[in-house]
């Protein structure tokens, strides 16, 4: 026993030894303009301000992705701060490092009172980061450096040792593989089926004999994990991998000889599969193979394996459909999310322009830019009274949720399109802040929510743009919106 204490104590030993060397090696260095940024950048940081900006930023311009990203950066932070202030440094109770030798123009002017194992600063910025690129790696990989010099300046201004940053960065990745993991039962756990029509006759495949199923291959790795799945549980599918403009194609050919058509893929993906099944009055097998799934989990399919199963024992259940006609080139268009004329499908337009140049989430941040700032109303009739609005939104079903355009949905088969506008009138952005906060089904000056079996929008001006289900399209002059009852019979396990 006192051979062990006496090699656990030369052990810290050496450790305190090197980590003092490693700090007074920092503080004899000088780095060109460093004494100028590094406490500054530390500075920003404090209180996790500097994340907090970022995540605010990501979330009024990023994408839908960048959105959900910001969101389990600052879970993570959250969870590495509460972690390390209440266990980490008064577990440790590390006293700060004696300051000499470092340079007084580096020294900050107000000096920690907490303890100093392990660097909260460290660890928030690795936790905002790790959190960031685990769900939207070309962010994290943006904000990668910035989380190093953060850290970095902490040795650099004498208020850590290297061995308390290396422990919070580790204790901030760790923040964010936990929160990832959170997320991911949260999701699990929402995924729960809703009071759809039982669909009887739908045929069972148990060894996938006569089902189709086209894999968008640009979807990237879970369409592909998908795919590993459908092949393991149902053999005899045909399989035909497809991408880019010859995806609706590839859907009408497989519909026109499969019994079942069967799709792999986003939203996007799953729309064109939906309108390919109708027009061929097939049921619809979907396998989530996209970032979002939003029609995948509102149905209560968690995962590729669920359709298997469903197929395999044929259960399936009726849902609604969305129609707008005419669609695009003269025929009726359908969702299966939601539907939107205004703010919206200007970013979108924006941002698939610009994406191929600068990259999806430059793109995202400036088309959001381009539209708060010279995005104007759309005046168009509404069942024959004139409206100007900022957004119209149609959900396939209702919503829930506060906002113009909430996101989840406890059933498909209700039949009615949950309808919202935001007036027009000010700025977009105040006006879409003001909706969001004037909550569900409700009436305010800037926000209206209501349930409609149909809606009649005409006077549309020319070159509007419409958005459904993330696929973008110039509106006509005049449209029909109306809801499908119990249109399409997608396989769900019971």
């Amino acid at each position: 026993m006192a051979d062990q204490q006496h090699q656990q104590l030369t052990w810290r030993g050496s450790v305190a030894r090197w980590d003092r060397a490693l700090f007074d090696m920092v503080a004899r260095r000088h780095w060109p303009g460093a004494d100028r940024v590094l406490p500054r950048l530390g500075r920003a940081a404090n209180h996790g301000v500097l994340w907090g900006g970022t995540a605010v930023a990501l979330t009024a311009f990023g994408s839908a992705r960048a959105r959900k990203a910001a969101l389990r950066g600052i879970a993570s932070l959250a969870l590495a701060s509460a972690t390390i202030n209440t266990v980490g440094k008064w577990s440790v109770r590390r006293p700060r490092p004696l300051l000499d030798g470092v340079p007084a123009v580096r020294q900050l002017s107000t000096q920690p009172q907490t303890t100093s194992f392990p660097s909260g600063h460290s660890a928030s910025a690795f936790a905002f980061t790790a959190g960031l690129a685990l769900e939207s790696p070309g962010w994290g990989a943006v904000l990668a450096p910035v989380a190093a010099s953060v850290a970095f300046s902490r040795v650099y201004t004498g208020v850590h040792y290297p061995s308390d940053v290396a422990a919070g960065a580790a204790l901030g990745v760790a923040a964010g593989f936990v929160v990832r993991r959170l997320a991911r039962d949260a999701q699990e756990a929402r995924v729960s089926p809703g009071d759809e029509r039982t669909a009887a006759g739908a045929p069972a495949l148990p060894d996938g004999a006569g089902l189709t199923v086209v894999v968008n291959t640009g979807s990237g790795t879970a369409a592909n994990a998908g795919l590993d799945v459908l092949r393991s549980r149902l053999p005899r599918a045909e399989v035909i991998e497809c991408a880019g403009p010859g995806l609706a194609a590839a859907l009408e050919e497989a519909a026109s000889r499969a019994a079942v058509l069967g799709v792999c893929g986003g939203d996007g993906t799953v729309n064109a599969a939906a309108t390919a099944a109708l027009t061929a009055g097939l049921p619809l097998a979907v396998f989530p193979g996209g970032t979002l799934n939003h029609f995948a989990l509102d149905l209560g399919l968690g995962g590729a394996e669920d359709t298997c199963r469903a197929v395999a024992a044929g259960q399936a259940v009726h849902v609604g459909v969305g129609r707008f006609a005419p669609g695009p080139e003269g025929r009726p268009g359908y969702f299966l999310n939601n539907f939107s004329i205004g703010a919206y499908p200007e970013l979108l337009r924006h941002r698939l322009r610009w994406s191929p140049r600068i990259g999806s989430g430059p793109a995202a941040l400036l088309a959001a830019w381009r539209v708060l700032r010279a995005q104007r109303p759309v005046r168009l009739r509404l069942a024959g009274r004139p409206r100007s609005v900022w957004l119209l939104f149609a959900g396939n079903g209702t919503y829930h949720g506060t906002g113009p355009a909430p996101r989840r949905r406890e059933s498909l088969g209700e039949g009615l399109l949950d309808v919202r506008l935001v007036h027009g009138g000010g700025r977009p952005g105040p006006r879409m802040l003001a909706a969001a906060l004037a909550g569900p089904l409700s009436r305010s000056p800037v926000h209206v929510a209501t349930r409609l079996r149909s809606l009649r929008v005409g006077d549309i001006p020319p070159g509007t743009p419409l958005a459904y289900d993330g696929e973008y399209a110039d509106a006509p002059s005049s449209l029909v919106l109306d809801e499908l009852p119990d249109a399409l019979t997608v396989y769900r396990p019971r």
